[in-house]
């Protein structure tokens, strides 16, 4: 008997390929409501929009309402859900989603709400400018 000389890679690419077919299949789907919203986001100059927390709560304001994490509230029930984050350890952050053409005070009150409940971890997406 001889030593084997060669290795076989074969199983490997083939587990490669089949991970990555996963992955592409997989990743649409993360964000499903955030992207089922149709909100037309502002335009921002820069497109190193770069966070490195392990947990975000999408906050989406849109006309006659919130919804947070594809759950629609109104006004009462998102100063309710926001006081249940502040009993946490780490707490997640908010990416607001604004429409816009929606009126600026919208947003200022939600970050009112946040202010209020010393939530401070806030991400604004944007749209990358031409």
């Amino acid at each position: 008997m001889h030593a084997i000389a060669e290795l076989n890679v074969i199983p490997l690419i083939d587990l490669a390929f089949a991970l990555l077919i996963i992955f592409m299949i997989s990743t649409p789907l993360i964000n499903k409501d955030e992207q089922t919203i149709p909100v037309q986001l502002p335009i921002s100059s820069d497109a190193s929009q770069q966070n490195t927390a392990d947990r975000f709560v999408s906050i989406t304001i849109v006309n006659g309402g919130y919804q947070v994490d594809g759950q629609r509230l109104d006004l009462g029930q998102l100063d309710q859900r926001l006081h249940g984050y502040t009993v946490s350890p780490n707490p997640p952050i908010f990416s607001i989603r604004a429409d816009r053409n929606i009126a600026y005070q919208e947003v200022v009150t939600v970050f009112d709400l946040l202010a209020r409940h010393k939530l401070t971890k806030i991400s604004l997406d944007t749209e990358v400018g031409r």
